[in-house]
């Protein structure tokens, strides 16, 4: 995509691919064999204790001479995949335990103050309910 030997210069390639100058500076880091073998005892852990995060993660490992932040922890676990197994919220479903009474009196245009009378009342709304439509100019 980006030749460095090309006569047009980084920043007027970058502009003709759309992307950012500072994408293309980037060299991904190599991770070292202490790395691997930090997340190999990683995954050991998640085994054994499956609902530990990082931090309780980070505390195993610093018991056993690692000495790690959870930054790095956090990181590790990222790129491998592992994530504490607990209850997350469901926010998704609505609380239905509200009942949605229908609105009874849509037949009815109201155009001005006490114009539905009594009877018209009874008839839409069945049963022992009272309703004020009563209008008190200011």
């Amino acid at each position: 995509m980006i030749d460095r030997t090309h006569k047009l210069s980084l920043t007027k390639q970058a502009k003709v691919l759309i992307i950012s100058r500072g994408s293309f500076y980037y060299r991904p880091r190599p991770v070292s064999d202490t790395g691997h073998g930090l997340t190999h005892r990683i995954e050991e852990l998640q085994l054994y204790y499956p609902f530990d995060g990082s931090q309780m993660l980070r505390r195993l490992l610093l018991v056993e001479v690692y000495k790690v932040g959870p930054l790095h922890v956090r990181n590790l676990m990222k790129r491998r995949g592992i994530e504490a197994t607990y209850r997350r919220p469901n926010t998704s479903n609505s609380a239905s335990v509200h009942k949605i009474y229908p609105y009874l009196l849509c037949k009815y245009p109201v155009i001005r103050p006490n114009q539905l009378s009594l009877k018209v009342m009874k008839h839409a709304l069945p049963g022992n309910r009272a309703m004020d439509f009563t209008y008190i100019f200011m």
